[in-house]
């Protein structure tokens, strides 16, 4: 067939207009050439305060980001705001960010009942709800709440292996649990429950709750204690897990004593608790642990150091919600990069969707990154750790995924 120099050059056009096509940006509020704006929630006051200083490592490391040129060019900028880990306050902030602010998206929203409440508002506006700041099971469901992910191990999980760990090392212990009387609390005692199975009903021998209003859980110790249990799951945020373990050794009880993950934290809970009332306590790990002698060299550790003492130097260096925010956010920044020009917020889900083996250098070795649009449950695996009263030693394998 002879072309003729019309159709040529209607040929011409489409081929050139093709590669532009690919190449085209595409922008949903809270994104354009310059920038990422960004939205956060947490409890800079409140019970759940010591949890504030994720927010601020997490901006400073995104400034760190910016003054090397940002993600594909463009700056990101974080609006955070404080809901003093109360829910209605929560559902106003995210309203805030979604209705006024206009961002991208909301990152790193902090806490189980906080979360929950703003739950079906983010999915109904179809904004990604990502990498939420709590390990409750119910972020990993894609099919019902296709905006909202989690990105830590999920508290059921890490709760059936401190279950299983029970029954290989103390098969007739007598458990007694203190939780929080939330999603939070309930989500890890049913991983306990669970993971004890049949064995349940006469291994656990006294649960007791306690509200976040309550200004201690002195008497929920007393009744814990009375119980006559040699086995004490410790389900708490870092304020009450202090008390729990200082009430713990000031009143003689010595139980095996596991502490759950998000209150692990040295600088946060063990050294307000007395870092010599903690030794013995079991908990887990999938981060390295900044405080821990066998990582002072390594690489990720030294270049986190330097973070802090450049971004964000009145950061506490104990506290490991400070590793943690470093390291989230890192997860954060690869989702960006791979949204490359697509900066919608279906194309920012399916990206947190494709993270395939992603391994910051903040996890520990053997613990990598994985979802699919089927799994958005990014971290599950861990490790077991001891306090020897001054260190998290890690014993045994990486358990899970």
């Amino acid at each position: 067939m002879k072309c003729t120099p019309i159709v040529l050059a209607a040929l011409l056009a489409a081929a050139l207009a093709s590669p532009a096509a690919l190449a085209q940006k595409k922008y949903d509020p809270g994104a354009s050439d310059k920038e990422i704006l960004i939205g956060n929630i947490n409890p800079y006051s409140g019970p759940a305060s010591a949890y504030g200083t994720i927010g601020r490592s997490i901006a400073a490391y995104f400034k760190k980001v910016n003054e090397e040129g940002g993600v594909n060019g463009r700056q990101i900028n974080m609006i955070s705001y404080d809901d003093g880990y109360s829910p209605p306050k929560t559902v106003e902030m995210a309203r805030k960010l979604v209705e006024q602010d206009k961002v991208l998206l909301i990152f790193q929203p902090l806490g189980t009942p906080p979360n929950s409440a703003i739950h079906k508002y983010m999915n109904a506006k179809k904004v990604p709800q990502l990498f939420v700041a709590t390990g409750a099971t119910k972020w990993n469901d894609p099919k019902k709440f296709p905006w909202t992910m989690g990105w830590q191990p999920n508290y059921q999980t890490e709760a059936n292996i401190y279950a299983q760990h029970i029954l290989q090392t103390k098969p007739n212990a007598k458990i007694a649990v203190l939780y929080q009387n939330d999603d939070y609390g309930k989500d890890y005692l049913k991983g306990l429950l669970d993971g004890l199975g049949d064995k349940a009903k006469t291994m656990v021998v006294k649960q007791v709750s306690y509200e976040v209003t309550d200004p201690t859980v002195d008497s929920q110790m007393a009744q814990l204690q009375a119980s006559g249990a040699d086995t004490f799951f410790n389900i708490t945020t870092p304020k009450f897990g202090a008390q729990a373990i200082r009430k713990a050794w000031d009143s003689g009880w010595k139980p095996v004593h596991y502490l759950n993950n998000v209150s692990a934290s040295i600088g946060t809970t063990l050294k307000p608790a007395g870092l010599d009332k903690s030794v013995g306590l079991i908990t887990t790990q999938y981060l390295k642990d900044q405080n821990d002698k066998a990582w002072a060299n390594d690489p990720a550790v030294v270049e986190w150091t330097a973070f802090m003492k450049k971004y964000y130097p009145d950061g506490n260096l104990i506290a490991t919600e400070n590793f943690y925010g470093w390291c989230v956010a890192q997860t954060m920044v690869q989702v960006i990069k791979q949204a490359g020009n697509d900066l919608t917020r279906a194309n920012v889900m399916k990206q947190a969707a494709s993270l395939k083996n992603f391994a910051p250098s903040c996890m520990l070795p053997g613990i990598k990154i994985n979802t699919s649009a089927t799994d958005f449950a990014p971290i599950e695996s861990v490790q077991l750790v001891r306090f020897d009263g001054k260190d998290w030693v890690r014993f045994g394998d990486i358990i899970g995924k």
